[in-house]
């Protein structure tokens, strides 16, 4: 087994607990935050229905985003759902026998990579060319746009420029899950892809991305707007003794 081999497994491993362990660690802190106040933006849904429908749309098609601004909606929502399919289309090196569903979207995942790039092209020009942007853009923005970047085209490179061992990647792929360790071909730009997707697995607990499920704990998104209706109470405030109880 190549030290190529040996480097590039420990690190997924490694990369892959820091990844798992840092994201439920973050969702156990959104859960466990108190909401103190009735704070949904509205126009807001008076119903947990209502509220599940908004939630929906908001992570679906954005819905708040475009209604705030119609360019970055563009922009932003390309992005993602071009990344959507693109993790979809990287789903046949993690299966066998590939799911029927994988097989039909591989054009559409190949071309999606070309919409990331696009994408994030228009969300970091936002940050270099819209002064109120730029003012409060810090380092680390600019550095996430650009790993994104790096993974987008370091992705494109390795079908359209140098052609690797996919069959051999496959292979290293199902003996990492099965703790069945498979050569790694030491192409240098699929070892910088996988370098840079490793890295992005390891700072994503502690970077902005966490939005992707930080979304969901929003008391702007998650509530109702039934005030009138239901005396809202913080889990922590209801342990409080109340001062007109006092003598």
């Amino acid at each position: 087994m190549s030290a190529v081999t040996v480097g590039y497994a420990l690190l997924f491993y490694a990369a892959s607990a820091v990844f798992a362990l840092g994201v439920a660690r973050k969702i156990y802190i959104y859960a466990r935050t108190p909401q103190p106040l009735k704070i949904p933006t509205t126009p807001a849904p008076v119903t947990r229905l209502g509220v599940a429908g908004r939630m929906l749309r908001e992570v679906t098609l954005f819905e708040s985003l475009f209604k705030s601004n119609k360019w970055i909606w563009l922009f932003g929502w390309v992005f993602h759902f071009a990344l959507l399919l693109v993790l979809a289309r990287h789903l046949r090196y993690f299966t066998e026998p590939v799911w029927g569903w994988v097989v039909l979207i591989q054009p559409f995942g190949v071309y999606a990579g070309f919409a990331m790039v696009a994408g994030l092209a228009g969300l970091w020009a936002r940050r270099v060319l819209v002064d109120r942007v730029r003012y409060i853009s810090n380092p680390s923005d600019h550095l996430m746009l650009a790993l994104l970047a790096g993974i987008a085209a370091s992705g494109l490179g390795l079908k359209f420029a140098t052609h690797t061992d996919i069959i051999a990647f496959k292979a290293f792929v199902l003996g990492l899950m099965y703790f069945d360790w498979q050569p790694l071909p030491a192409d240098p730009l699929l070892l910088a892809h996988l370098t840079l997707v490793a890295i992005l697995m390891i700072v994503f607990p502690v970077s902005k991305l966490l939005h992707a499920p930080g979304v969901f704990f929003s008391p702007t998104r998650n509530q109702a707007d039934n005030p009138r209706e239901h005396r809202h109470v913080a889990g922590w405030s209801a342990e409080i003794e109340s001062p007109v109880g006092r003598s």
